[in-house]
């Protein structure tokens, strides 16, 4: 048994999920999900997979937030980070009001009375949304996995406990330290969990789900590649000066694939922390940026807004004008960072965009439906895109930094933690090269 655990992990995780994909695809097209023993058993691999995710997720956040800023270190970086986030949701929003402009098409609504949730009205929810969520009680944050209220605590707590003893720091790393071991035996499950998720994603809807809204689904996933593969390599061209696209197909490689199964960028953290180490950067600084990026970076979910906000005013007959268009990218982008980061997050803010445009709140929610019906692709696309940017963008910061300091590196196959060590054998050699 041990052997074949050890030869399990020394697979190569991509080509692991790759193979679950496959079998996934098969038993779903030949194995009806009928609710018998053996469809069951399969569904069950994707749902506590993705479950058990979600459950480590909000626990790793709050100690790795906690422990990153508890010992003092405030990367330069950060503010870095946080501009390129905001930027690229900005952009994202633009390039899909420019696609749907390039490319309108009539929607078939579909009936929305199985949408039971409630939808923002305006800006001004969603922003007092986000304030309630930052001060809501830690406990019922964590358990709520309400993401904003975890960060702004844990920032608060880290915050408070730089001034603590080594020994308490020392507590809170360690603790960290247990959860990430965590999260990597359930990292090493994936290629089952995807096997469960396929499976019944093709099992219960079939291949001709997406047919009648192929046309939408493609203007989405087209924006999204623009995104993905011109304007985020050219943000981080211009940041690094180097050619982005080894570091842009790496993050899409080892974040994105994942990402595009789990649909969650709050159970795809683990996997960009990982990701992050391994092409060796400052734990202080992506320790922070990654939950926070699954929590504001949502490109992704600002191209689902503006792209479904605006099929729909092209189906009740309303004409777009340029000013109006730029004012709904921006106001998706803004609501776009308060999107949840689980499957779905970003459907419900669809209303608050078409409000915009006057567009009556049933007909809204018909669209929120168009948007459930082609959430499998839709949302595993949006959820690439986010999660595989929040590991880009914190790379393209550090990176920044390296140049600066006449570090040599290559884009996205650094390999080697930059250890504490590793910076005092360069401090030292720079020291003595004056005296010797």
């Amino acid at each position: 048994m041990k052997g074949i655990i050890e030869k399990w992990n020394g697979t190569s995780l991509v080509l692991r999920i790759v193979v679950g994909l496959i079998i996934g695809a098969i038993l779903g097209l030949f194995i009806p999900s009928d609710g018998t023993i053996v469809p069951a058993i399969i569904t069950l691999l994707g749902t506590l997979f993705v479950n058990a995710l979600k459950a480590v997720a909000p626990i790793l956040v709050f100690f790795l937030i906690i422990s990153a800023l508890c010992n003092a270190k405030a990367p330069a970086s950060m503010r870095t980070i946080i501009i390129l986030y905001l930027v690229s949701t900005f952009v994202a929003a633009l390039v899909a009001v420019v696609g749907s402009f390039l490319f309108p098409m009539q929607l078939t609504l579909a009936s929305a009375e199985n949408i039971a949730q409630s939808s923002p009205s305006g800006i001004g929810e969603v922003l007092n949304t986000l304030l309630l969520n930052i001060v809501m009680n830690p406990v019922k944050a964590l358990v709520e996995a309400n993401y904003i209220g975890i960060l702004v605590w844990a920032a608060m707590i880290g915050a408070a406990l730089r001034a603590a003893k080594g020994s308490v720091k020392d507590v809170f790393n360690a603790i960290s330290d247990a959860v990430a071991t965590i999260v990597r035996w359930i990292i090493s499950l994936a290629p089952l969990g995807i096997l469960g998720l396929v499976y019944d994603a093709v099992a219960t809807n079939g291949m001709e789900i997406f047919i009648e809204y192929g046309q939408l689904i493609a203007l989405l996933v087209c924006c999204m590649l623009v995104i993905a593969l011109v304007t985020n390599p050219l943000m981080v061209f211009i940041i690094t000066r180097k050619n982005p696209y080894p570091l842009v197909l790496r993050c899409l490689k080892d974040s994105g694939i994942t990402a595009f199964f789990t649909r969650s960028s709050a159970a795809n953290i683990p996997v960009n922390m990982e990701l992050c180490e391994k092409l060796g950067l400052d734990k202080n600084l992506y320790s922070v940026s990654i939950p926070l990026g699954a929590t504001i970076n949502m490109a992704g979910a600002a191209v689902t807004i503006s792209v479904m906000a605006m099929q729909a005013a092209n189906t009740v007959g309303l004409s777009v004008d340029i000013p109006t268009a730029v004012i709904l990218s921006a106001l998706a982008a803004i609501s776009a960072c308060g999107a949840s980061g689980v499957p779905g997050g970003s459907l419900l803010l669809i209303p608050m965009a078409c409000s915009l445009f006057g567009i009556p709140n049933d007909v809204a929610m018909q669209v929120v439906a168009v948007g459930f019906i082609i959430g499998v692709i839709q949302d595993s696309c949006e959820t690439a895109l986010n999660s595989s940017s929040d590991a880009l963008f914190t790379a393209t910061a550090e990176y920044r930094d390296w140049k600066k300091a006449g570090r040599k590196f290559t884009m996205g196959k650094d390999n080697t933690p930059l250890t504490s060590s590793a910076n005092k054998i360069d401090e030292t050699a720079a020291e003595e090269a004056p005296t010797a």
